[in-house]
């Protein structure tokens, strides 16, 4: 199922798979009764997220030998996506120790969702979700240890009110190339309510304000620009000292301009597969369409014609190979 076919709208593109059918059909909902525990210890934490009006119950049942979470279950009172990180977040706690669970953030959880590494599993607004299940394992473990809550705390956290914390906001800020503080409270809720994590000048002092987080990754961004143009530069201008995605664009340029219209013409048409280099000399790998498919020369004259064409455009040693 692709991540557009669900309730059509754009947003809903950006929910992993993964956190879509957690939604619907959570593996890990569900209680912990006194009846179960046996010899063992249950836990039942309870964390509201005053930003969003959203709470989930933690169920732990833990082995007091070894500190180990034999059985992790929750109950959600909120949204989709809260239902999807609570369960992920149960998932992430099982056979760890209460130490190991403690070290799950909320940036574990969320990455835990998605279905490909560098894509966000949520949309950045609902950042605040998966900060709330990290939130109630530190209430869970606070209680098994009896200690407060408070003194677990491992995360820098700037926004009080909605719980955010400085990483969260760094990996918000670059994931989605956010500008302003404004794009931010949309995406993390942070400087949403009280607002004394804005900048100097609120109610509470803080250390570290959002204004100087947002300066911060903007420079960093910025310089990693500049870099990634000084890198670019240093090529010479030829086939070989480009990246892939250089090699991509320049062949598929040559083949826009030169090779399709005349395969076109005739109801066909060539797909780039890869480009590979063996010892100096680029294999161009292309796929026939069409009627080029069933053409008896397209593995004779119009190859040939193609190879001629990429070799004398790019000036490098082609072979083009039909896959």
């Amino acid at each position: 199922m692709a991540r557009d076919n669900l309730i059509g709208g754009a947003l809903w593109e950006e929910y992993s798979m993964e956190v879509q059918r957690r939604m619907d059909n959570p593996t890990n909902m569900g209680e912990i009764t006194e009846a179960e525990k046996g010899d063992d210890k249950l836990i039942i934490a309870d964390f509201g997220a005053e930003s969003c009006g959203d709470a989930v119950r933690l169920y732990w049942l833990i082995d007091p030998k070894s500190d180990t979470i034999k059985s992790s279950k929750f109950k959600s009172f909120g949204c989709g996506t809260a239902i999807a990180s609570s369960d992920m977040m149960a998932e992430l706690c099982m056979n760890k120790t209460v130490d190991e669970a403690l070290k799950i953030t909320n940036i574990d959880v969320e990455k835990a969702l998605r279905d490909e590494l560098d894509i966000p599993a949520v949309p950045g607004q609902k950042m605040h979700c998966s900060v709330m299940a990290y939130d109630v394992i530190k209430k869970a473990a606070s209680m098994y240890k009896g200690v407060d809550m408070e003194s677990l705390e491992s995360e820098f956290i700037i926004c009080e009110c909605a719980r955010v914390s400085q990483d969260t906001l760094m990996q918000v800020i670059k994931l989605n190339k956010l500008k302003s503080i404004e794009e931010i409270t949309d995406y993390t809720k942070a400087g949403g309510f009280c607002k004394s994590c804005i900048k100097p000048g609120g109610h509470e002092k803080k250390d570290v304000y959002l204004v100087d987080i947002l300066s911060e990754m903007m420079g960093a961004l910025e310089a990693e620009e500049k870099s990634r143009k000084i890198i670019e530069a240093k090529g010479d201008g030829t086939f070989a000292s480009m990246g892939l995605v250089q090699k991509i664009k320049a062949v598929e340029s040559i083949l826009e301009e030169y090779i399709r219209p005349t395969l076109k013409a005739d109801g066909g048409n060539v797909e780039l597969i890869d480009i590979k280099d063996v010892d100096g000399e680029f294999e161009i790998l292309i796929k026939y369409m069409g009627e080029c498919m069933s053409c008896s020369m397209n593995t004779t004259t119009t190859l040939a014609g193609i190879q001629d064409m990429l070799s004398f455009k790019l000036k490098a040693k082609i072979r083009v190979i039909v896959t």
